[in-house]
């Protein structure tokens, strides 16, 4: 019994020290105000549907994505696409980071390399592969949010294909601006 406590007593010590990091989510809900991107696509505009061509129906290319410069200070971009109504979860589309900072787009059809031609970064993606990977919802109609995240530093010390968690993990405490675009997506 009396070793039962002690455990207990060292591990809510231990844990007493110890302070979770929080994320860009939990950040917004305690009501920091965060400069925004305006994020636009040619090929579609907020709210409206996905073109084939970007999908698993199509081509299955990247759509191009644009987005307004960030403020004063920013030194990279990253660029996160998922799709939170996926069955099992939020499911992850694309991972872009290490975008320089005076890049302010992503043209149609990136290639699916780990490295691209600006230094950005591609990450892995939940259909374990590096680069894009078109909407291919099982039912009903989807959300598919590309979020851009002007940071104040390079997430030099991730490794190469991070995944999101790793990337939003290294993004805390760095976030300048964000912003948003979502397109919808079916196959009915």
């Amino acid at each position: 019994m009396l070793q039962r406590t002690v455990i207990l007593l060292l591990s809510a010590l231990c844990l007493s020290g110890c302070e979770r990091q929080k994320s860009v989510e939990e950040t917004k809900e305690k009501g920091q105000e965060m400069e925004q991107i305006e994020v636009t696509s040619p090929a579609f505009e907020e709210g409206a549907m996905i073109p084939a061509e970007y999908t698993a129906d199509g081509r299955d290319v990247s759509p191009p994505i644009v987005w307004s410069s960030g403020p004063e200070g920013t030194k990279s971009y990253v660029l996160i696409n998922d799709d939170p109504d996926a069955p099992m979860g939020t499911w992850v589309h694309w991972v872009v980071y290490n975008i320089p900072a005076d890049v302010t787009s992503l043209d149609e059809n990136v290639p699916s390399d780990k490295t691209l031609p600006s230094g950005a970064q591609q990450g892995s993606t939940d259909f374990g592969r590096i680069g894009y990977g078109g909407p291919a919802p099982p039912g009903g109609t989807h959300r598919y949010f590309f979020k851009v995240y002007a940071l104040d530093t390079v997430l030099d010390d991730l490794p190469t294909g991070a995944t999101k968690g790793q990337v939003e993990a290294a993004m805390n405490g760095h976030v300048l601006a964000e912003g948003q675009l979502m397109g919808k997506y079916s196959r009915s």
